[in-house]
């Protein structure tokens, strides 16, 4: 589905509260950050209650200093990899603008990483390796 029908759709199946002008007028920014990404669709690993899986990053020069980050791949092989850690979670193909959309509504994520390449994979997967010693 293409940026405008992903908009349309947000649009039609918004709840009837004012989020349809909400949508609206936040419309041209999502699809903006959209067309810098590479991809239409991306994967989420979700819990079976359909929960977005969230990983909490520290840095080690200051262990206080935590960011909460949610993922998207852009291959159902990516996120399967990264769900190899936990079978439970499920990767569900979402298009992008509403992705972009849902992160607005969420205000305990920090970030939202979108991966591009196998090598950042495999970059992601080596550091959670190391701080869960898997």
């Amino acid at each position: 589905m293409n940026l405008d029908k992903q908009i349309q759709y947000l649009i039609k199946n918004a709840p009837q509260d004012g989020t349809p002008e909400v949508m609206a007028a936040i419309a041209p920014i999502l699809k903006q950050l959209a067309t810098q990404l590479r991809h239409l669709e991306y994967f989420i690993s979700q819990t079976p209650d359909q929960g977005w899986v969230m990983t909490t990053l520290s840095n080690r020069a200051q262990p206080d200093v935590e960011k909460n980050v949610v993922y998207a791949f852009p291959t159902l092989t990516d996120a399967k990899n990264f769900q190899a850690m936990t079978p439970k979670l499920i990767a569900r193909k979402i298009p992008v603008t509403h992705i972009l959309f849902q992160l607005v509504a969420m205000e305990t994520v920090d970030s939202l990483v979108f991966l591009r390449h196998r090598v950042i994979w495999h970059l992601v997967q080596k550091y959670v390796e190391q701080i869960y010693k898997i």
